[in-house]
């Protein structure tokens, strides 16, 4: 399901003004705080209204200031994932899936849901005694039953703690596969844009300020000011070809075979590896007899120069890009330029385990065609 927003709202002190095209699959609205993710979030689920503006889901207008439409947040049919979750603490876990459970939902649904999120052996428990990666899920749970034609989720992580979101994340993974139904997803979070995102857009200050496929916005040098130069970097599409005995798994990239420690996903699956680009080295021969185990053969597409002592280098790498983050005086040595031939070299223990995440269809597709 597509969806249609162009809004402008005024705030003391703040202006929002977006316009965007959203589509089946994850799009992550990313930035700082104050940026206006959750206003524009809560404008989509019919919580605010806008100044002005028109809001489209599917084929209905559910929000247009000229015309005066307003479509009431309860029927429009949205699912809603707060940050805290918001269970009722009378209720237990069964109680507050079927509370939001459309009428007629059968017990196949419900039991589809209990089985995606992994919350077979909650559903006696009341939310007190819950994680908060436990009730979470149980909320998640919740938004799907209610039959919704898109999921709204609002910096559903930002509450966990590490561990919790490392137990989160792979539900929300696997429900971007199997759920079949459009997310909106808010977040500060780099990595929770690497692992979950489709379509990224970066916001700040109540603007747009780049939007696109997630492995084009993320190895962009144009992404680097919003994301931190320690965050910046890249995804590459992978498939798992097979786990050895000295624990590494090895992946079929387009860029070539990967070598990774911990690999948690079964042989055939589907993954995606976030790179960072202060861990990738560049030399202008293969090296030999080194302790890294990843070297690929890359071409460069583009160098950009910061006002500092940093160069963003932009790799080919089949499918998917690399992205390397040099010094100018090495960039300089090695006489680097666009069209050359480069490898890009990495070590197995760089990526660490927050840092894989599952793959989508669409992923898996496109390295097919690698």
């Amino acid at each position: 399901m597509r969806f249609e927003a162009e809004i402008s709202h005024r705030f003391a002190g703040f202006d929002l003004d977006v316009a965007l095209t959203g589509r089946d699959g994850v799009t992550v609205l990313f930035g700082p705080s104050g940026s206006g993710k959750s206003t524009f979030i809560r404008a989509i689920a019919g919580v605010l209204r806008p100044d002005q503006g028109r809001i489209v889901l599917g084929d209905d207008v559910v929000f247009d200031a000229r015309a005066g439409v307003q479509v009431p947040a309860h029927k429009r049919r949205l699912g809603y994932v707060f940050q805290d979750g918001r269970l009722f603490p009378h209720l237990d876990v069964t109680q507050n899936l079927r509370f939001g459970a459309t009428r007629g939902a059968d017990q196949i649904a419900e039991r589809d849901v209990v089985e995606l999120l992994g919350l077979g052996d909650l559903l006696e428990r009341r939310p007190a005694t819950l994680s908060g990666g436990e009730r979470q899920r149980v909320a998640l749970g919740r938004a799907l039953l209610s039959g919704p034609r898109m999921l709204l989720m609002d910096e559903p992580l930002a509450a966990l703690d590490g561990p919790r979101k490392d137990e989160i994340l792979p539900y929300l993974s696997q429900l971007k596969s199997e759920a079949g139904v459009p997310i909106l997803y808010v977040t500060h979070a780099v990595e929770e844009v690497a692992r979950l995102a489709d379509h990224v857009v970066m916001m700040q200050a109540g603007r747009v300020v780049q939007q696109g496929p997630v492995f084009d916005v993320l190895s962009s040098p144009d992404a680097m000011p919003f994301l931190g130069v320690r965050e910046a970097g890249s995804i590459l599409r992978a498939q798992v070809v097979s786990h050895e005995d000295d624990g590494l798994s090895v992946l079929r990239s387009g860029a070539g075979l990967l070598e990774l420690p911990g690999v948690d996903a079964a042989v055939g699956d589907s993954v995606r590896v976030r790179i960072l680009a202060r861990d990738v080295i560049l030399a202008r021969a293969r090296p030999q007899a080194m302790s890294a185990r990843n070297v690929f053969e890359t071409q460069i597409l583009q160098i950009e120069r910061g006002r500092g002592p940093g160069v963003a280098v932009v790799l080919g790498a089949g499918q998917d890009r690399l992205m390397a983050r040099i010094t100018d005086r090495s960039c300089n040595e090695l006489g680097l330029e666009t069209g050359q031939r480069i490898f890009a070299i990495l070590k197995a223990t760089a990526v660490s385990r927050g840092g894989i995440g599952r793959g989508s269809q669409s992923d898996a597709h496109k390295l097919t065609q690698a």
